[in-house]
């Protein structure tokens, strides 16, 4: 549904936040092994997260990446804006036609609108910190550490 760009984003913001509670600041490192993608491309995702405000950073060795406790609540739309810079996963059609509306639509708009609908509103009204919740009490993941 999002690049995997978006995706990393997303997961990347969410650890972040979880282990900002506590005023530890991450590493690109260990960012990148929690969220099993690779170090340089978690690196620019984050100075794009950092660039956008989502997230702060302070460079040196007491350094690293968090979530400013004062600051707005992160939403995952606010992400979706800064990595991809729209939600156009969302608006694009199902089926991969150039032109599918309302008024012109393919085969299954009309199914798929409600959901998408739905989709967007949960990305708008859902932040960070709620999300972190689950995370922090075991009823959420953002890996998965069975072994296959």
């Amino acid at each position: 549904m999002f690049s995997k760009a978006c995706e990393y984003a997303i997961r990347a913001a969410l650890y972040i936040s979880i282990k900002s509670v506590n005023g530890s600041r991450l590493s690109i490192p260990e960012i990148a092994k929690q969220i099993d993608a690779p170090v340089p491309f978690t690196a620019k995702i984050l100075q794009t997260l950092v660039r956008k405000r989502i997230v702060s950073s302070i460079k040196g060795p007491n350094g690293g990446f968090y979530l400013d406790p004062k600051a707005k609540p992160v939403s995952l739309a606010s992400i979706v804006k800064a990595i991809d810079g729209s939600d156009d996963a969302l608006h694009v059609c199902t089926l991969g036609l150039k032109e599918c509306s309302d008024a012109y639509p393919c085969p299954i708009h009309h199914e798929v609108k409600p959901f998408k609908d739905h989709i967007r509103k949960i990305m708008r009204e859902t932040n960070l910190q709620e999300l972190s919740d689950g995370l922090v009490n075991g009823e959420t993941f953002l890996k998965n550490s069975r072994k296959k």
